[in-house]
């Protein structure tokens, strides 16, 4: 199987590739990763070898079946959940009904469902019907940022594929060939940033700028973690659940806080080369106020609540949790 264009993860690609060799592919996959690791990007890969025609080694990416599929514009390739398209019931049971119709043009039938761990019990329960009955043509891709928020039900009617960060190597070598215009120097920074994710090197190289709201309530947070300031903090995290955060500003406002601890932890290491100078002010600041046992202990806890985001764990009580977790961490 050609995965070439998906970047790193060598050993996802040597499974796919084994797996298709001996028995052809799956008709389910969950397709897991944070957001900009590459689960779209595998979604139509996959998708395009279920709809390729072209004979041989799949994707061909040279038939009409291939081609639809990349531009996704391929009639029998279905793309559900996204911004404005909730995968509630009524949405799974439509798709349901899309699915015994036959395929318009190619030999398989794919649904692809973004931001899958958003769907509550009732609304997997009712695709685990499908996953269960479906037509034999018909072939499933759940993307998800945490495998574990499905259903156990869900889970073991699929196969599961963890997208893996990529190396700095490997995103400078993707970025410098992406964007062959800009400076190595861009490049690098880019790729050092990233921590692996590719969506956000790009971002970052295309101008995107950082959610301003996440961003500025990181540093205030680190500003109150570097003053050991507890009832500041407490009251930060209150204030969130008061302006009623949702489980998205929250997961934001964890990348960023986490993205600035880890600068703080380069910087007292005498690694980090950070062009903005906030960015580098502030990671100066919490290099100087914080030990490094401080520090490591807010990123390990960063990176538990990020991952309670893609569970159902609500805002308010993710709130509370990194009020009570940094507090402790200040003692």
């Amino acid at each position: 199987m050609d995965l070439s264009r998906l970047v790193g993860n060598s050993p996802l690609k040597r499974q796919l590739s084994l797996e298709t060799a001996r028995r052809g592919l799956s008709h389910a996959y969950i397709i897991s990763g944070p957001a900009g690791s590459g689960k779209r990007t595998l979604a139509g890969l996959l998708s395009a070898a279920l709809v390729c025609t072209g004979g041989g080694k799949v994707p061909c990416f040279a038939c009409p079946g291939c081609k639809k599929a990349l531009a996704g514009i391929h009639p029998d390739v279905i793309w559900a959940g996204g911004e404005g398209d909730e995968l509630n019931v009524a949405r799974i049971r439509a798709l349901r009904s899309d699915a015994y119709i036959k395929p318009n043009e190619a030999p398989r039938k794919v649904y692809i469902f973004q931001g899958a761990q958003d769907m509550n019990p009732s609304s997997q329960n009712a695709l685990l019907k499908l996953l269960e009955e479906g037509p034999a043509y018909a072939a499933f891709l759940l993307l998800t940022d945490n495998a574990a928020a499905l259903l156990p039900t869900v889970r073991s009617r699929c196969e599961v594929l963890t997208l893996s960060p990529v190396t700095i190597q490997e995103a400078e070598g993707f970025l410098a060939a992406r964007y062959p215009d800009r400076s190595p120097a861009e490049v690098s920074n880019a790729a050092a940033r990233c921590e692996g994710i590719l969506g956000r090197a790009v971002d970052q190289l295309e101008g995107k700028a950082a959610d301003q709201k996440a961003l500025e309530g990181a540093a205030a947070l680190l500003e109150c973690f570097c003053s050991r300031d507890e009832l500041a903090m407490m009251d930060f995290c209150a204030r969130m659940d008061a302006e009623k955060w949702d489980r998205d500003a929250v997961a934001a406002l964890l990348d960023e806080f986490l993205l600035l601890v880890r600068d703080c932890l380069m910087q007292a290491a005498g690694v980090l080369h950070e062009s903005d100078p906030r960015r580098q002010a502030l990671a100066e600041r919490g290099a100087k106020a914080l030990s490094t046992k401080a520090l490591t202990g807010a990123a390990a806890l960063t990176e538990q609540l990020r991952t309670a985001c893609g569970f159902y764990v609500g805002p308010g009580h993710l709130a509370g949790w990194l009020g009570a977790g940094l507090a402790e961490l200040c003692r």
